[in-house]
């Protein structure tokens, strides 16, 4: 099967209807804010009307795009929240800013879809989760894997019950370390790469497979690491109990090869008592049941984007696939694993 790229993803994504037009305001413009901003033509209910960016080199680069052609443009977030009467925000911040930017957002009563994770400590976060309570908006967190068509169909295929009882689940992300933003170099803006990327695949474990976390212990480190990342850490591994006292795992690394067809090798593994389902882009979703032999998945669901996933929820009210719950839980399990890592200590979840 071949693999399915993000830009094959957007681009066969149909335009939705809301039930009126929707001011969009985006604080920071960082990251994954590609997720928000491609879709926003396909989707004419949704006007950007103001981007809040500090990096003077980053707003220069979005008020050349197109999609912010009429769209005020602010080096202060806060002045923006207050100048500007919107209907949501994008919170694509460093992840140092995060915590502060939800929390100014959250204040003035409105939805929002941000970054992940939405704070580096435990104390900033439950001030972000205290104040998102409390304004009674949504709040979605861009994590697009779980769209993606194969992670769609794995989780479908393990809710029908392919595999039987989750037993172990591991999986990896492995990036090229490439040219990284100033950002992205410094602990106090980045925080770890647990927090930044790690938080994609424990998501993307409990979407899947149906089970929760319990436990996790952490190691992380740079070994050997390039000079162009800084403080980031190139080599992490995560080991998780599961709530049916099964375990998982999740390597990552900053090693891929600067050759290699495509910038991540994303590996997701799932085994049971009836099977085994795995996903990786060079055999695609292959499914191997007890006593069969090994399956290619290759009818697939239809594409689904995050940002028109959240719209549906927030404004059609449309089934929420990422109710608070989960974006609370996907939070505690991703600064627990963090925090083990720091301390060398286990760390209980929930």
């Amino acid at each position: 099967m071949e693999f399915i790229t993000r830009r094959a993803l957007l681009a066969s994504a149909a335009a939705i209807k809301l039930p009126r037009k929707l001011r969009l305001g985006m604080v920071g413009v960082l990251g994954h804010a590609g997720e928000i901003l491609t879709p926003l033509p396909r989707i004419p209910d949704v006007e950007l009307v103001a981007v809040a960016e500090s990096d003077p080199a980053e707003l220069a680069k979005i008020r050349k795009r197109p999609v912010a052609a009429k769209a005020a443009f602010y080096s202060d977030y806060r002045r923006m929240l207050d100048a500007e009467k919107l209907d949501l925000v994008g919170v694509c911040t460093s992840n140092g800013d995060r915590a502060a930017s939800v929390i100014a957002a959250a204040e003035r009563g409105l939805p929002l879809i941000a970054e992940k994770p939405l704070a580096l400590t435990r104390a900033e976060f439950e001030r972000v989760r205290k104040a998102v309570t409390a304004s009674g908006k949504p709040i979605w967190l861009l994590l697009p894997m779980r769209y993606a068509p194969p992670y769609l169909a794995m989780r479908q295929l393990v809710k029908e019950g392919a595999v039987g009882d989750v037993g172990m689940i591991s999986s990896q992300k492995s990036y090229k370390a490439g040219v990284r933003p100033v950002w992205m170099k410094d602990r106090a803006s980045y925080g770890s790469t647990i927090l930044w990327i790690g938080i994609h695949m424990f998501d993307l474990m409990r979407w899947t497979s149906g089970r929760d976390f319990t436990e996790v212990f952490s190691y992380q480190s740079q070994v050997s690491a390039p000079p162009g990342i800084g403080q980031m850490e190139n080599t992490t591994t995560t080991i998780l109990k599961l709530d049916n006292g099964g375990t998982a795992s999740l390597h990552m690394d900053y090693y891929r090869a600067e050759t290699a067809p495509t910038h991540g090798d994303d590996r997701v593994r799932i085994a049971g008592s009836k099977g085994v389902i795995e996903y990786m882009a060079a055999t695609g979703l292959t499914l191997l049941r007890q006593g069969g032999k090994l399956e290619v998945v290759k009818e697939l669901p239809p594409t689904r984007e995050i940002f028109v996933e959240f719209l549906e929820a927030a404004f059609n009210g449309k089934p929420n696939d990422m109710p608070l719950p989960d974006v609370w839980k996907v939070n505690e399990v991703t600064i627990a694993a963090h925090e083990a890592a720091v301390t060398g200590r286990q760390v209980r979840v929930g």
